[in-house]
């Protein structure tokens, strides 16, 4: 069986890997959902995988079933390829965030979905086509078996940061209202037997690599009985989890001598109120600064999710919050603006307030909805110039000088470091500027005067 899987890209993040200055390399890691759908191939299978930010979708080339990853921001460049494909009458199953949401506006445009992972909804799905009994809706399960040795020949190792990436837990128990990790997994935490999971990492030839879980720490017991697992095989290595485990010693002893680099936590906002409105009330911005210190003399280094547009939020809390970054310490920044995905509570609650329907701006990187207490169109400024000027030249070298004298800052400053210039490559590449919006309160720029786009208009 001949076999395409693609995981789409649109507008600027199209080819964004083959650019030969600021490309997107350091952001791009082993591509795991597809990497395990082929995986639970048969064995005999010709299979193609394509990475759009890398290469271009082959799309004069035969293939007996098409497979497309998608989530919400790329929606509009699957159902392309869904046209394309069903058009040439190759039959094209969506996966992935969207679908498992969405699956009947998905079901539109192909011939089958799978509803959350793929394991054993895959084999059953080519066994189906094979039959010529496929079927419209095919559901995961998470608990089944996951291979451990995934064929990641099938990616190209220059285009990517990583290749060794892996998972030991799927989803969280938190019931954040804007995340769709909480909707796909209905807030349940789920684990591999950890004898696969050592057997992955142990396969890795490189020292490095990545834990893609959403909140790896989330059972303790677990988690501590993986790091015991992982300390002799001295990789170093980061994660997300939450902001909770740094008033857990035992465990974050653990985790620095398990190589731990560093850690991606959802601070999202340095507003209670904000937390609290999205079921996060177990953050208090007030702990911030201390988590990140107990972090940080842990040698491990810490990114912060940042939100902007939650209800509390006016045209001040760009510049606090830019201030309030420094006075923690935080050391890489993913600032996104708040973005209400279809399937998601948050999705229905602002359905009244939604200005653009065109999904590809639903990347945490356009403002779709109204504010309550600033225009969209300040909403995307104020966003764009935090990044703007986290990233500047000047605030990284002194991040820099910050890890170098920090514990084990010699040997771990070059995480952060590579971090923070990547981000700013991003920054040039997509021509990210803003303003401040409680400065210029009256003037807004041609640039960010939006558009309100209806889905007849997308279409």
């Amino acid at each position: 069986m001949k076999i395409l899987l693609i995981s789409p890209a649109s507008g600027k993040w199209r080819r964004v890997g083959r650019r030969r200055l600021f490309n997107g390399r350091t952001f791009r890691f082993s591509m795991l959902p597809l990497l395990m759908v082929a995986r639970l191939s048969p064995e005999d299978s010709d299979i193609r995988l394509i990475d759009e930010q890398v290469e271009d979708t082959p799309l004069d080339e035969t293939f007996d079933v098409v497979g497309i990853t998608c989530m919400t921001a790329t929606v509009p460049r699957a159902f392309e390829l869904c046209r394309h494909f069903r058009q040439r009458h190759i039959p094209v199953v969506l996966g992935g965030f969207f679908p498992t949401l969405n699956p009947q506006p998905a079901l539109e445009h192909c011939d089958a979905v799978v509803i959350g992972p793929a394991i054993e909804a895959w084999p059953r799905l080519l066994e189906d086509l094979k039959a010529g009994r496929l079927q419209r809706q095919y559901r995961g399960n998470p608990n089944g078996k996951i291979p451990a040795l995934l064929p990641r020949h099938l990616l190209n190792r220059q285009k990517y940061s990583t290749v060794n990436s892996v998972y030991a837990t799927m989803g969280c128990r938190n019931r954040c209202k804007f995340c769709s990790i909480s909707a796909v997994y209905h807030a349940h935490h789920y684990q591999r037997p950890l004898e696969e999971v050592i057997e992955e990492i142990s396969s890795f030839k490189t020292r490095f690599f990545m834990f893609v879980d959403d909140n790896l720490t989330q059972d303790r017991d677990y988690s501590m009985t993986l790091l015991r697992r992982l300390v002799p095989l001295r990789k170093k290595w980061v994660t997300q989890a939450s902001i909770e485990i740094a008033e857990d010693p035992v465990l974050l002893d653990l985790l620095k001598k398990a190589g731990c680099v560093g850690l991606f936590v959802g601070l999202e906002s340095f507003n209670e109120k904000n937390l609290s409105q999205h079921e996060k009330e177990f953050s208090r911005p007030a702990r911030y600064k201390k988590i990140a210190d107990t972090f940080h003399r842990h040698g491990i280094f810490v990114q912060a999710g940042m939100i902007f547009g939650f209800e509390e939020d006016d045209v001040h809390v760009f510049e606090s919050t830019l201030t309030m970054l420094e006075q923690v310490g935080i050391d890489v920044i993913q600032a996104a603006i708040m973005t209400p995905l279809p399937g998601t509570p948050l999705y229905e609650e602002m359905k009244p307030r939604i200005l653009d329907t065109n999904w590809e701006h639903y990347d945490y990187r356009h403002a779709v909805f109204q504010p309550r207490r600033m225009t969209a169109e300040q909403l995307q400024a104020g966003a764009d110039w935090v990044i703007r000027k986290y990233y500047s030249p000047w605030r990284i070298l002194k991040r820099t000088l910050r890890w170098l004298t920090a514990p084990c800052g010699l040997s771990h400053f070059i995480y952060p470091f590579v971090l923070n210039w990547a981000y700013y490559g991003r920054m040039k590449t997509f021509g990210i500027s803003g303003f401040n919006p409680a400065v210029r309160q009256d003037c807004v720029p041609a640039a960010y005067r939006l558009k309100t786009v209806s889905l007849i208009e997308q279409k």
